[in-house]
């Protein structure tokens, strides 16, 4: 009951009116049966704005972290996520990709609909990375559909680090459903897992990275750091120099 209330009464009509969004191909969602909706996941915001649009309720597994969280904050986050029907997913340790995997069958095989974010994170620079192949595993698994989605300008007007979200219009665009029914009984050949996900993932038209978005935002960081590095490097030495 609370999911309805905050979808059409709290929520839902406070998202549209703050992102305006412009939907393309929702007819590709279907108005019921099991399927997974394949995302590319820009903001923060894209937690709301693509379920408050949709016709029927999609259930996403949620990183385990917003479940945790300290204080009055944490507490208001974790209720919020459990009473909207979203399955924490600790990503952490050995056998995590599996659990996750088998909590997104479990929805399934519920007839429901299945939300999931094949780069496993948000992108840090708006970019495309490489997607986890969970999602494939979970199509073949239970022989269901996949819909690609692509949100466009969540990151503009909510990247990470900004609590609150400009005002703009966003685009959320739906592709045809993917059938990948040819790779029945597959799901554990790791090439076919691999070139499934690639397939899903094709449609924001996003610039791609061929990275894990952590593996590469870390690479990042150490650039960075490297180059801290040696800019304090020349300046002692500069320093030094004219201390001669």
């Amino acid at each position: 009951m609370f999911y309805y209330v905050l979808k059409y009464v709290l929520l839902g009509p406070l998202l549209r009116l703050v992102f305006r969004p412009r939907i393309e191909g929702l007819e590709n969602v279907p108005d019921e049966g099991p399927a997974i909706v394949a995302g590319n996941h820009l903001s923060f915001s894209d937690h709301f704005v693509m379920p408050a649009i949709l016709k029927r309720r999609i259930t996403f597994l949620a990183k385990a972290e917003y479940f945790t969280g300290p204080g009055l904050k944490g507490r208001l986050t974790a209720a919020f996520f459990h009473s909207v029907g979203q399955i924490p997913v600790d990503r952490s340790g050995k056998g995590a990709g599996q659990a996750a995997i088998d909590e997104g069958l479990g929805v399934l095989r519920k007839g429901e609909l299945l939300g999931i974010y094949p780069e496993g994170t948000r992108s840090h620079d708006g970019r495309l990375y490489k997607g986890r192949v969970g999602v494939a595993a979970m199509a073949l698994g239970a022989g269901v559909k996949v819909i690609p989605c692509a949100m466009v300008g969540t990151f503009e007007l909510q990247p990470p680090g900004r609590k609150v979200p400009r005002m703009g219009r966003v685009t959320i665009r739906f592709g045809k459903p993917l059938d990948f029914s040819r790779f029945a009984g597959m799901e554990h050949e790791r090439t076919v897992l691999r070139a499934v996900t690639d397939e899903i993932m094709q449609l924001s038209g996003q610039e791609y990275v061929d990275m894990y978005a952590p593996d590469a935002k870390a690479a990042q960081a150490e650039e960075r750091a490297r180059e801290k590095q040696e800019k304090q490097g020349k300046q002692e030495r500069r320093e030094k120099r004219q201390k001669h």
